[in-house]
């Protein structure tokens, strides 16, 4: 009762701490209720209490701050009067993320009529079709706006009911309901050569043809019947120039060469084959139901067992739902192509999603997973300069294999040098350390003790659970490019593993 007592009078800035925390670190009152109930379901705080908390019309018992002291790292006399930390009363309004540009001046040279007749001219030096240009333009839209599209996620909660998991068969009675009938077709795999399979198209209006090899894959048939759904939905079933497949380069819709002419045609059907994507997983992966699952299960990539989608929607709608907003995402093919590519925080390329590139870093994640016999998942601590300063990152990597019979390694990882401001913290010194560490010892080192203690208690606070394997690894560096190999004695010409 005295503990109690004392609460009482030391918590006038409590609730204003709990508040900032809670939004500095991305959760709503939802999620931070949701993680105190997995520590504590007798003591945590149910959604509207911890509202009265925030706006100081009620005061918890201790039991009830251990637990929300627990979900944040801290000790529980942090939140008290004794310790009016500014920062921890004023909140940080900070940036959520997303990739930077470059000031388009002189302006004149940037208006519409110039750029008409440049862009054809510059994509017929480099090299690039209009259905590249196309993708350039989508994926700077898409990391621009952070993977956030409302509108598509409604259209798709409306859909399936914010259903999690959807079965095969839910799958056919929406796709029924929407006037698509499905029949299959049979075709050899790989019969060019090229490794790349056709999974499915509409021959007609309602006509939709499914490849017999989906039957083998369920979660795969899902996706693509998600995906022309989505067409019917957002495009009133204009997606006769829509054909899936699977392999390299399947993330173009055609197979043109290059070429300099910029169709409008061609970019409006490459935009609307992102839309019907986005659609697909979010009516795969609802946001609040599998932001949830993911909670439960520490963003394991293994969650979409349970969710009954390939790894690839799981990993890709991890970027999306998460309240922690910094994150990247692979999806790459031997020898070293970039199927896809979602870069939070403008992490740069580590191959070209275009072409391939004479000296790439092999110290990549992604790229290692690719070349290595091992299969299931490996998490890495990495350290790559960005704007001429480190940051630390951690991914996790899965080895899979197409229905193509093509190996592929997805990725999805975290920026942390956000994650570790929000904590108080330098993250631009530990950075520094970390990466002066691995310089002097061959481009991989263990991790300080103490530096590692404050990255696992950030483990905790963004609840996921590879960053914590990954800290049990060695932190390797890494570069955009091998010319610039921050490594001693520099391995740009012999790349090789450590």
């Amino acid at each position: 009762m005295r503990q109690e007592n004392s609460l009482l009078r030391k918590s006038h800035f409590l609730g204003t701490k709990i508040r900032n925390l809670r939004k500095r670190n991305h959760l709503t009152m939802d999620d931070l209720s949701a993680r105190c109930i997995r520590l504590d379901p007798e003591s945590a705080p149910s959604v509207s209490y911890l509202s009265m908390i925030e706006r100081g019309k009620r005061t918890p018992s201790y039991a009830m701050l251990r637990v929300i002291a627990d979900v944040f790292q801290k000790d529980p006399e942090w939140f008290m009067d004794d310790t009016p930390e500014e920062d921890a009363i004023v909140p940080d309004k900070g940036r959520r993320g997303g990739i930077s540009g470059m000031p388009l001046e002189p302006g004149f040279l940037f208006s519409s009529d110039i750029l008409q007749i440049a862009i054809p001219e510059m994509l017929s030096q480099t090299g690039i079709s209009g259905r590249q240009f196309a993708q350039l333009l989508i994926r700077a839209y898409q990391e621009h706006h952070q993977n956030h599209f409302p509108d598509l996620e409604r259209a798709a909660e409306e859909t399936g009911n914010k259903q999690l998991p959807l079965s095969q068969e839910d799958m056919l009675d929406i796709a029924a309901r929407h006037g698509l009938k499905i029949q299959w077709f049979q075709t050899p795999k790989n019969m060019d050569g090229s490794h790349r399979l056709v999974t499915s198209f509409m021959d007609a209006p309602g006509k939709l043809m499914l490849n017999e090899s989906l039957k083998s894959s369920p979660t795969r048939m899902k996706y693509d019947l998600a995906v022309h759904i989505g067409h019917c939905v957002l495009h009133n079933s204009d997606g006769l120039m829509h054909e899936m497949s699977i392999g390299p380069g399947a993330y173009e819709v055609d197979s043109a060469q290059p070429s300099s002419s910029v169709n409008a045609q061609d970019i409006l059907q490459a935009w609307r084959a992102f839309e019907a994507s986005f659609f697909a997983g979010a009516l795969l992966c609802p946001k609040v139901p599998f932001r949830q699952l993911l909670d439960r299960y520490g963003y394991e990539v293994d969650a979409h067992r349970l969710a009954g989608v390939t790894p690839s929607v799981a990993m890709r709608r991890m970027t999306v739902v998460s309240p922690y907003p910094h994150w990247h995402y692979f999806d790459a093919y031997t020898p070293g192509k970039l199927k896809a590519v979602y870069r939070g925080n403008g992490i740069p390329l580590p191959w070209g999603n275009m072409r391939e590139v004479a000296d790439p870093c092999q110290h990549w994640s992604v790229f290692r997973m690719i070349t290595e016999p091992r299969q299931g998942s490996a998490a890495q601590i990495s350290l790559l300069d960005v704007n001429g300063q480190p940051r630390i990152y951690c991914c996790e990597s899965v080895k899979v294999t197409d229905l193509a019979g093509n190996n592929r390694v997805l990725c999805a990882g975290i920026d942390l040098n956000p994650a570790i401001e929000a904590q108080g913290m330098d993250a631009l010194s530990m950075s520094q350390e970390l990466k002066q560490l691995c310089v002097v010892r061959g481009g991989e080192s263990d991790i300080p003790a103490a530096m590692k203690r404050q990255l696992l208690m950030l483990a905790r606070i963004l609840n996921i659970h590879w960053l914590e394997r990954g800290l049990q690894q060695q932190a390797r560096l890494i570069c955009s490019r091998g010319a610039v190999c921050p490594r001693e004695p520099k391995c740009y010409g012999g790349c090789t593993d450590a």
